[in-house]
């Protein structure tokens, strides 16, 4: 597929996709990554002297209860980002408090060579999430090409991932993929098809529950040598082979699935865990074998020979993907098993290749100072489990591809 590189769009109007759902802390930007995730993209299109449109959601908007919508819009305004884009580049950014009509056409119909406008929030918009196709043909109709740079959306067939781009396709118009993207699909492609010479391939399972990965284990158990299972979801997979939980979260539905899959002879369990009596108030901690956690008591981290046994498999690795933290990592006093985990892929640097799927997990590794360490860490935690269930496919980017 073109990337943004392989566009000649001096004077064209550009529409690109961006990912610019950033966090906000008391109005203000907290955590500008995604922004300056996107500069590259925006400064090769300056230097072609497009015209460029910028467009992307923040947070959610509930068109369901007026009042609701109203709260919502409110909050999740994109004219920060506008203002801190401005800051970045070091130049005038033109916000459009429109999503659609004359007033936008108006604003993007003033661009010169060379000027970037930000559209208000996608998701102001009913149409956007139902890829509605009156919405598509409006925004497809303000733009001569379109490029894909919001991996942390491509899972989704929204207007603006997958309707405009699609429209534009038919209309015989540049579609691209932008260099946030193009680094994502490059290195996640990596854990998706790997070959016998990057194995063994270790993959870190963390989180709360089974039910949300179990397309992504069924994937993993095909292609991983050996899958190591912490955090909550490690439970359900004791639960299921008989052992005692305490009051540790289980989702007991999936017990026949997390001991079909443990059958598989991949799985790795934690063999000690660290338990407390509250989660809220932790008065009594105490590190005991993961197969017999008495009433009362919960896990809330790996224990140290658990930490010995995931360090020993993932010095063997040559390819490792991690999605989730393995205890409440929130927690200073359980932390040690996902700081472990951080510091062992870290020791892997040079020698092997290791991704971290977004989310929780590139949360805890750029807490604790590994960020740097490790190859790739993914800037969108639903899109790349959907990449690997899905063998590399998602349709935001699928649609941009011949």
């Amino acid at each position: 597929m073109k990337t943004v590189r392989d566009l000649d769009v001096k004077g064209k109007r550009v529409l690109v996709r961006c990912d610019f759902n950033v966090p906000f802390v008391n109005g203000v930007i907290s955590d500008d990554n995604r922004i300056v995730a996107a500069l590259p993209t925006i400064r090769d299109l300056l230097q072609k002297d497009a015209k460029i449109i910028l467009m992307s959601h923040l947070g959610k908007v509930d068109h369901k209860d007026p009042v609701k919508t109203e709260a919502d819009k409110k909050k999740n305004n994109m004219a920060p980002v506008a203002k801190r884009l401005g800051e970045l580049l070091s130049m005038d950014i033109k916000f459009s408090p429109a999503t659609r009509g004359e007033e936008l056409k108006a604003m993007v119909d003033g661009l010169k060579n060379g000027e970037i406008l930000l559209v208000q929030n996608t998701r102001y918009e009913k149409g956007e999430t139902k890829n509605d196709p009156e919405l598509a043909k409006e925004w497809a109709s303000l733009c001569d090409a379109f490029v894909m740079d919001a991996f942390g959306s491509a899972h989704r067939a929204h207007v603006s991932t997958y309707g405009v781009p699609a429209l534009l396709k038919e209309e015989g118009k540049e579609t691209a993929i932008g260099y946030l993207v193009e680094k994502e699909v490059k290195s996640l492609g990596r854990v998706v098809h790997v070959s016998e010479d990057e194995r063994p391939f270790v993959a870190i399972l963390g989180g709360f529950k089974v039910s949300d990965k179990i397309k992504v284990i069924d994937s993993l158990v095909k292609k991983c040598d050996k899958i190591l299972i912490g955090g909550a979801m490690a439970y359900t997979f004791l639960k299921a082979l008989g052992h005692k939980i305490g009051h540790s979260p289980v989702e007991d539905d999936q017990l026949d699935y997390a001991k079909r899959m443990y059958e598989t002879g991949k799985i790795v369990l934690p063999i000690d865990t660290v338990v407390a009596d509250s989660f809220d108030d932790p008065k009594d901690i105490k590190t005991i074998p993961s197969d017999d956690i008495p009433e009362g008591y919960q896990g809330m981290d790996i224990g140290p020979n658990t930490i010995e046994l995931f360090k020993g498999e993932i010095a063997k690795a040559k390819t490792v993907f991690w999605n989730g933290p393995v205890g409440v990592f929130e927690k200073k006093q359980f932390q040690a098993g996902t700081f472990a985990i951080c510091k062992a892929c870290a020791e892997l640097k040079g020698k092997a290749f290791t991704v971290i799927g977004g989310g929780d997990s590139a949360s805890a590794c750029k807490q604790f100072g590994f960020k740097d360490e490790f190859s790739h860490v993914s800037t969108g935690g639903g899109a790349s489990l959907e990449m690997i269930e899905n063998d590399g496919h998602l349709p935001g980017i699928d649609v941009i591809g011949d």
